[in-house]
């Protein structure tokens, strides 16, 4: 049970923190100075705000939020609490690799979109994303990853998974091997996500030789 907590929070995290961070990390490039669409004004604001909540530890930003959680998953403790704090601590990373990502593609492939007429929206969803794609896959699974690491502290709210199991069931009642344990099953957890990552970026680059 501890397992499938920990592989639901950090899947259902993760997939939530995407849908939010991917948009605001378009908005963040396209918004820059030579971006596709320049608003000096809204990237400062945006990137402010982004890089606030990424600067807050995570164990911090978990109580700080603790009435927001509340609103949105009815209660400020378990797994569903734990989510909701996930997905905020997380959101903000994953706009920046976002961002990141898309810095990568070659310029010369967006003006040549520019020049055969492509609006802003055709650019991002037939250009920008597709060629940043390997890397857009290398950042989630790296944030995937990161928001494991972030659901280990799930007990501090009284939530489920292998952190909970290590702290209440190890630490506490000074169980190594328990802790040991989790951590073992924590490691081949991130062993899967990171051998499907790469199996996923190998069938999705170009540049790489089948």
């Amino acid at each position: 049970e501890a397992i499938w907590a920990t592989v639901y929070m950090t899947l259902l995290a993760t997939l939530a923190s995407y849908l939010l961070g991917l948009p605001l990390g378009i908005i963040l490039y396209a918004t820059k100075g030579k971006g596709l669409a320049p608003c000096k004004s809204l990237n400062l604001i945006l990137g402010f705000i982004i890089n606030l909540l990424r600067s807050i530890p995570f164990i911090i930003l978990t109580f700080a939020v603790f009435p927001f959680t509340r609103l949105i998953a009815g209660t400020s403790i378990g797994n569903g609490a734990m989510i909701v704090t996930l997905i905020i601590g997380a959101a903000p990373y994953v706009a920046r690799m976002v961002e990141s990502s898309l810095l990568e593609v070659d310029n010369g492939v967006i003006e040549a979109a520019e020049s055969m007429g492509a609006s802003t929206f055709e650019i991002i969803l037939k250009v920008l994303i597709p060629e940043a794609k390997p890397a857009l896959i290398t950042g989630a699974i790296i944030s995937s990853i990161t928001v494991l690491g972030y659901s280990a502290m799930a007990s501090t709210i009284g939530g489920g998974g292998l952190g909970a199991i290590a702290y209440t069931f190890g630490y506490q009642t000074s169980t190594d091997d328990v802790t040991w344990i989790c951590v073992a099953f924590t490691v081949i957890i991130v062993q899967l996500i990171q051998a499907l990552g790469n199996f996923i970026v190998k069938k999705t680059d170009k540049r790489i030789k089948k």
